[in-house]
């Protein structure tokens, strides 16, 4: 590991892996700060509950690699403790149901990033896999929940108009936790260059992400070519709101990908991922300094290289946990 990377903060905007001690592992192995860790997509408020429950019980029996983020104040303890901060996330407000009171409630339980919509329509608004209607009356009323009580928007998988409609609903940052330019690869869950641009330009952040179907060379790319999309995104929007989200789904087998693949997890197919093989030089986790090395290697200033790697992510998460 490079003195570089050793000391620097090192945040992951998303990852979904499957939860269990060799992921955990490879996390500190790839010297890894924090990471948003996804505990909900299409579970109601009960289901919900319970992975919170569980995954609270996997932080307290991995407490020599692990701890849980309720501030900025926690990564930086973690960072200097050698753990990782696990920071739960949501990829879907499924788990609001239609009650305000439980985004207070998900507060309290440690929520601090929620993704509004995962493909699909749900009551707060479309995500980017089908005829996107915008945000709901009601989605504005969870955003406004959302702002007050500290949790962050994530808008990856949303379509563009409740996107557009969200950025410009909340009165603090939100954020693209993981996605990938559609200048480098036309996806439909990938960002225009406008898109990208009026995040940007209303106080958002972008985070990078490797997810191979959505990158130029698929299963072909290498950490050189995620380097190469950070780099895309930066040459429009600058440096000081773009971070890393790798997505990394590390420990599953084919039936997670058929699962994500689906409406609902149940329903009408979606979309194929393929062969789902990350990047060469950071197919797991613990390769994370292959990430700044190859930063290096790209000429990129030590500056660049901390804000990209996690004080980024520092900052905005700073100004929408209030901490």
């Amino acid at each position: 590991m490079s003195s570089l990377h050793d000391n620097a903060l090192v945040i992951d905007g998303l990852i979904i892996s499957k939860w269990e001690r060799s992921v955990f592992e490879d996390m500190r192995r790839g010297g890894l700060s924090a990471a948003n860790c996804t505990v909900s997509i299409w579970e109601g408020f009960q289901g919900t509950v319970d992975n919170i429950g569980d995954m609270k019980k996997m932080i307290r029996d991995n407490s020599d690699l692990l701890t849980l983020v309720r501030s900025t104040q926690d990564i930086r303890d973690a960072k200097a403790n050698g753990k990782t901060g696990i920071v739960l996330g949501f990829q879907n407000a499924h788990a609001f149901e239609d009650n305000l009171s439980y985004i207070e409630a998900y507060a309290d339980m440690g929520v601090r990033v929620v993704q509004l919509c995962y493909n699909t329509q749900n009551l707060i608004g479309t995500g980017c896999y089908e005829r996107d209607g915008g945000l709901s009356g009601f989605g504005r009323e969870a955003i406004a929940e959302m702002n007050r009580v500290g949790i962050m928007v994530d808008l990856s998988h949303v379509g563009g108009n409740t996107s557009q409609e969200a950025i410009l609903a909340s009165k603090k940052p939100v954020c693209y936790s993981h996605c990938l330019p559609t200048g480098l690869k036309a996806h439909p869950r990938n960002k225009s260059d406008e898109q990208l641009r009026f995040i940007a330009e209303h106080g958002g952040f972008i985070g990078v992400t490797m997810f191979p179907p959505f990158l130029k060379r698929g299963t072909d790319a290498t950490v050189d070519d995620y380097v190469e999309a950070i780099d895309y995104v930066i040459n429009l929007v600058g440096d000081d709101c773009v971070g890393i989200g790798t997505d990394f789904t590390q420990g599953y087998d084919r039936g997670f990908f058929d699962l994500i693949t689906h409406d609902k997890g149940r329903y009408r197919k979606l979309t194929d991922f393929g062969t789902v093989l990350n990047p060469l030089g950071i197919r797991t986790i613990g390769e994370f300094p292959n990430l700044t090395a190859a930063m290096e290697k790209a000429g990129w200033t030590e500056a660049r290289i901390r804000k990209v790697l996690g004080e980024n992510w520092m900052r905005v998460f700073g100004e929408v946990w209030g901490e």
